[in-house]
């Protein structure tokens, strides 16, 4: 039987897979899809990045960091390939890359780079992962796994052994994280150097992001939010990996048959002066526990110590251990309704119970218990509609444990009824921070901290944009980061 079933097995792999020869290595890899279809993928997955994010809207820069990013790409394995480069507009600090081409970076990851060299070492690292396929290795070992898993299902018809087989595949997916990043790293390396960029540049991008990493889970911990860190190698190797040196060496040879190009550190600050840096103003300034937005003019308060992401379609908070949830979200009111016939219609609400209408601050509302769609599933909750300019903003509190939806409910109700206009305080507070680029004149990075208008860790956060974390001074006369 068991035999029976490897054959099966076997056989379909035999079926659904083609030999394709990996790019950089020139050997034959196990995939599951042309190039082509690698390709195709690639554009879905920009569709639906797109949908979560919105690119950063700064023509100059974008075409800035295209053209950087095309340099390294023209020098890697799969130049015949369209590589487009997307600067999303996200304060998280991230690049990655999809099948075909398709390679992001965050403006909150721009924002601590130094110099063009650090940019185009980060765009090289993601070069490395489209040019060595590893999206499309990850796709076809967890089609194994599903093709796995069916057939050992369907052949023993024990319960649960699909299960175990899908296990089996996610774990040999995780296990190729390690290999895949620190290949993308000695790529990129190489890449770095055929252009002509110091490979070295890839070294100082791992200390300043390790740098960010551990400040950002101390300023994380102080806004009560998730830290914001870059995936992979940079993120966790450390800059004196003995493997990491030695590929930074043997590509430092390329270099001078390539010609050597400066670290560029004028032009690239130049390219982010004036750049958003935090929360942005399109999309609403988040202060603590309050939520400013001014284009739609309307403010409220979450509860203190909730986790809060602000998403281009809803601001969800949860309670610091999961186990509550509040989402808001907004709606165009079409038609002469009461905002609690609006609950009742827009949300296919049933079961709904306790209703009350209010008026907070001028504006129209109503709550009440039903059963609605929320993040832990579909489930009684406590669903609130607030008008305001002809929107309907709708939020829906919910417990992971049903019994708990009572020990948030007073939570959620004053969140619901804290929602109003802006005071004229509030609007100044909802306006957008910006970077700036300056000569440095001698001033204490304390007082650049204090004037920069950051709520917490200042001074930190100035000398952390700087590459001067922990203690480090600019010198004199060099041109610095500053938050205005």
């Amino acid at each position: 039987m068991k035999l029976a079933l490897l054959h099966i097995l076997l056989l379909g792999l035999t079926i659904v897979s083609g030999c394709s020869v990996n790019p950089v290595t020139g050997s034959s890899d196990l995939v599951l899809m042309s190039e082509d279809q690698e390709i195709a993928l690639g554009r879905r997955g920009h569709q639906e990045i797109l949908k979560k994010y919105r690119e950063y809207n700064d023509v100059e820069l974008s075409k800035y960091v295209q053209k950087v990013g095309e340099r390294i790409a023209a020098n890697s394995h799969r130049s015949d390939l369209v590589y487009r480069f997307t600067v999303l507009d996200s304060p998280e600090v991230n690049a990655f890359a999809l099948p075909g081409g398709y390679i992001y970076v965050t403006r909150g990851i721009l924002a601590y780079f130094n110099s063009e060299a650090e940019l185009a070492a980060v765009l090289g690292h993601e070069i490395g992962h489209v040019t060595a396929r590893h999206s499309v290795k990850q796709h076809s070992a967890q089609t194994f796994s599903s093709i796995a898993s069916a057939v050992l299902a369907a052949g023993t018809g024990v319960r649960g052994v699909g299960d175990a087989a899908n296990f089996l595949g996610t774990a040999l997916v995780r296990g190729y994280g390690r290999e895949h990043e620190l290949e993308a790293d000695r790529l990129g390396a190489a890449y770095l150097a055929r252009t002509g960029y110091r490979p070295e540049a890839m070294l100082d991008v791992i200390r300043l992001l390790k740098n960010q990493e551990t400040f950002e889970k101390e300023l994380a911990k102080a806004e009560n939010r998730k830290p914001r860190i870059y995936h992979g190698l940079f993120s966790t190797h450390p800059d004196n990996d003995t493997r990491l040196q030695s590929v930074v060496r043997e590509s430092r040879r390329a270099v001078q048959s390539a010609g050597s190009i400066p670290d560029r550190r004028k032009i690239y600050l130049s390219q982010i002066d004036g750049m958003t840096y935090g929360d942005s103003q399109d999309q609403g300034i988040l202060r603590g526990s309050s939520f400013y937005h001014r284009s739609l003019d309307f403010s409220l308060t979450f509860p203190a110590n909730w986790s809060i992401k602000n998403q281009p379609n809803r601001i969800i908070a949860w309670s610091p251990k999961r186990e509550g949830v509040l989402v808001l979200t907004m709606q165009d009111i079409n038609r002469h309704i009461s905002p609690q016939v609006f609950l009742r219609k827009h949300l296919n609400a049933s079961s709904v119970k306790s209703g009350e209408a209010f008026t907070h601050q001028g504006l129209r509302g109503y709550t009440a218990f039903a059963n609605v769609d929320t993040p832990f599933g579909k489930r009684f909750a406590r669903a609130t509609v607030v008008y305001h300019n002809k929107k309907a903003f709708v939020m829906i509190g919910a417990g992971k444990d049903v019994r708990r939806l009572y020990q948030y409910d007073p939570l959620f109700l004053k969140t619901a009824k804290s929602l109003h206009r802006l005071t004229g305080t509030e609007k100044l507070l909802s306006g957008e921070r910006k970077l700036s680029i300056k000569t440095f004149k001698g001033e204490p990075y304390s007082e650049l901290g204090a004037s920069s208008g950051l709520s917490h860790l200042a001074e930190s956060q100035i000398r952390l944009l700087n590459g001067d974390y922990p203690s480090g001074e600019p010198k004199p006369g060099s041109l610095i980061k500053v938050v205005e």
